[in-house]
């Protein structure tokens, strides 16, 4: 489960579950594409972000070994990522994905292989790209979105990784007020926790204009459209995902990675002006743990785990997106 928020698997979620309630063929990818990148922030042309979280305290341990209560004292993201499909057809496409993320952590803590205090603040950068495929088709007379991507990241210093996710989704029902599909993603990766992993999305506009809106297991939120459709407040929880590559820190040319499962848990705020949406969040993050693992092991092999305290967070970010579902205020 936290594997899901790695790169490789938002990539997959953002192709495979895509609205495709049109009958008609010829609108499927051009409808898909609208609904994902509405859906989902790094599906569209170009999204930037900026995160913040408040002071929170953390416990750890190296192996079975807790060490003391630790603090981080800042901890900053920025995220800027383009997606684009170079190729459009009737019953397939083909795009690809670049990212960047930036993360400052500045933090009093016990250093994991020497057991001294030490004062951490350093930058670390974390980058992908990946090449997607789509292919929209039916399977028992349900329409069906099969998608492949192969990923690629790494960080300033070095490439990493390699990887690829396989997917196949299908729309059990779609119509005006209710949307649901349901599907599997295979994550082809050694280090991943969970290599295949259920989805479900289901979509509900109840009378009141509420809607309620599930994408597991990445997401559950309650949205309301207002400003005359210009602006949309969501209610709920998604999942994210920090990691980046670390070395030189235990005085050997090993490489290291560090991985944490964010749920943040608050208010979204979305606005439209013109073909770019605006968007501010808040609430609260909770990270049931983090941890570092050599390059070559998996996720489960940690020799060394955090485990954070709640904390307050908020982000602000700006998208560019002539697909916007929300009324473009011009």
């Amino acid at each position: 489960m936290k594997m899901i928020k790695k790169a490789t698997v938002i990539l997959g979620i953002l192709f495979f579950s895509m609205e495709c309630f049109a009958q008609d063929s010829v609108s499927v990818p051009k409808r898909a594409v609208a609904y994902a990148a509405d859906k989902f922030a790094i599906a569209r042309p170009l999204n930037i972000e900026f995160s913040n979280a408040a002071p929170y305290s953390f416990t750890s341990k190296r192996g079975s070994t807790s060490l003391q209560e630790s603090k981080v004292n800042n901890f900053t993201q920025a995220k800027i990522s383009a997606n684009f499909n170079f190729i459009k057809r009737k019953t397939w496409l083909l795009g690809a994905t670049v990212g960047y993320r930036y993360t400052s952590a500045e933090a009093d803590m016990t250093d994991p292989f020497t057991g001294k205090s030490t004062v951490l603040d350093e930058d670390f950068h974390y980058l992908f790209s990946s090449l997607n495929f789509t292919y929209f088709s039916k399977l028992f007379g349900k329409r069906t979105i099969y998608s492949s991507s192969v990923v690629v990241d790494g960080s300033d210093k070095h490439f990493e990784r390699i990887r690829g996710v396989i997917t196949g989704v299908m729309v059990l029902k779609a119509n005006e007020r209710t949307k649901m599909t349901l599907g599997l993603a295979a994550n082809i990766d050694p280090t991943a926790q969970t290599p295949v992993i259920p989805i479900f999305t289901y979509e509900h506009k109840f009378n009141n204009g509420l809607i309620a809106d599930i994408t597991l297991p990445r997401s559950i939120y309650l949205r309301k459209y207002v400003f005359s459709n210009t602006g949309r407040v969501s209610l709920g929880t998604e999942m994210d995902q920090t990691s980046f590559y670390l070395y030189n820190i235990d005085g050997t040319d090993q490489r290291y990675q560090y991985r944490q499962l964010d749920i943040n848990s608050g208010v979204i705020y979305e606005h439209a002006i013109g073909n770019f949406v605006i968007t501010g969040k808040t609430g609260f993050k909770m990270t049931p743990s983090g941890r570092l693992f050599r390059k070559q092991d998996s996720f489960k092999d940690a020799v060394f785990e955090t485990k954070p305290d709640p904390t307050f967070y908020f982000n602000v970010g700006v998208s560019f997106n002539p697909f916007t579902l929300l009324k473009k205020n011009k």
